[in-house]
This record gives structure tokens, C-alpha cells and sequence, in this order.
């Protein structure tokens, strides 16, 4: 069985998919400890004013946490800001009305821990993706992996650019604004504008 091993990502990017889009059982890291300035609590998105970041803050700040154990900071009102900075990016695009509740569905839960909130999004767009492999949690960390593992641990950062291109190669589709393609934003840019042909450009981008 062809194995990915992820982290669990705030709406991640297209390369965290093309990357596992061949594999048949997806195993997110639980165990692992959580990185500031990461795609753990970060995603980036396509507005009026060209690439937007989106951050949601935690109240993990000092030590090494475990990612499963870091608390979702609502005393910062994020949330209504994220909700709103994504439909004012995406509510004209062709297919936001289609996927754009089940973003705010799961947002709006109010998730106590980033990682609960993570990989509830991952679930869904997993489907949105027509990806449907195995998908389990680790119940350990571990520095090793055994044979037939892919894993993607520490590979896609936002600071890493290098290393998402070894998995990631840019697909061009038709996004809400600007002339000039913005390659890599959250799997929401391109849900909300191609829809169900979301799918062949993830399996276009993926590096063989």
C-alpha cells in the first residue's frame, strides 16, 4: 500500500495534494511538535489586492507543544475575519455557492484545538478532490518510517519553496483577479473556481 505521511495543514496548498494524490492511505502526523510560522495555522488565498494570508492565531507561544494540544485563540476575532476576507475573494467566483457553506460550516464550529480543526477541513476537501484513500492519525511519533512511506513531514513550508517544487509543478487555471497566475494558494482557490475539474489539475500538478 502507497503511504503518505502529512501534517496537518490550515487549508493547504495545491502541492500538499498533488503530492499525496497517488498514494492510497494518508496517515496524518498527530504527535509531532508544532511549528510557528508554518502551514499548520496559515493559508494563502487570492484576493482584490493580490495574495492574502490567512492566520489563525493559537495560544500555544512558548515550548515545544504537541501540534494535537495547541488551543485556538478566540479572544483574537479571526474568525469572522478569515469568513469574510474569503467571500469577499471568492464569493463571484463560478463555484463558490456550491462549497463555499461547507467552508463556513466547519469554521463556525469553533474548534477548541487547531489540529481537530485542521483535519475536519482536510476531510473535505480530500472529498472535493475525489480522493478517497484511507485516512488515519499516527499514534506516535517517529523520526523513521518504514517502507512505503512517503513522508511529506517538514517538505511543504511556506518558506521552502524549493522543496514544494519537487512536488508541485504550476497548472494554470482561470482565477477571480489579476492577469497573471498566482501558482500554490490554498486548495480553495481552486475549488471555488473550477469545481469538479479541481481534480485533473491537482493529478496535472503533481511531479512524478
Amino acid at each position: 500500500m502507497n503511504t503518505a505521511l502529512v501534517e496537518a495543514h490550515y487549508l493547504p496548498c495545491i502541492a500538499y495534494f498533488s503530492a499525496i494524490i497517488s498514494c492510497n492511505r494518508i496517515v496524518v502526523e498527530k504527535y509531532e511538535h508544532y511549528q510557528k510560522q508554518s502551514y499548520r495555522n496559515r493559508c494563502y488565498i487570492l484576493g482584490p489586492h493580490r495574495t492574502e494570508v490567512l492566520i489563525i492565531p493559537v495560544t500555544a507561544k512558548h515550548g515545544k507543544p504537541l501540534v494535537c494540544d495547541v488551543r485556538i485563540d478566540y479572544s483574537q476575532k479571526w474568525l469572522n475575519n478569515h469568513w469574510r476576507t474569503i467571500r469577499t475573494a471568492y464569493g463571484n467566483a463560478p463555484y463558490f455557492e456550491y462549497y463555499g457553506f461547507e467552508i463556513h460550516d466547519i469554521l463556525f464550529k469553533r474548534h477548541a484545538f487547531l489540529y481537530d480543526l485542521d483535519l475536519e477541513l482536510l476531510k473535505i476537501c480530500l472529498k472535493w478532490v475525489k480522493k478517497d484513500a484511507e485516512l488515519t492519525e499516527s499514534d506516535k511519533f517517529q523520526n523513521e518510517t518504514g517502507a512505503g512511506v512517503k513522508d511529506f513531514r517538514g517538505v511543504i513550508n511556506p518558506k521552502k519553496e524549493d522543496y514544494c517544487n519537487r512536488l508541485y509543478k504550476s497548472t494554470e487555471y482561470q482565477q477571480v483577479f489579476g492577469s497573471k497566475f498566482v501558482p500554490n494558494l490554498s486548495i480553495v482557490d481552486l475549488i471555488f473556481n473550477e469545481g469538479p475539474g479541481a481534480p485533473g489539475i491537482v493529478k496535472a500538478s503533481e511531479v512524478k
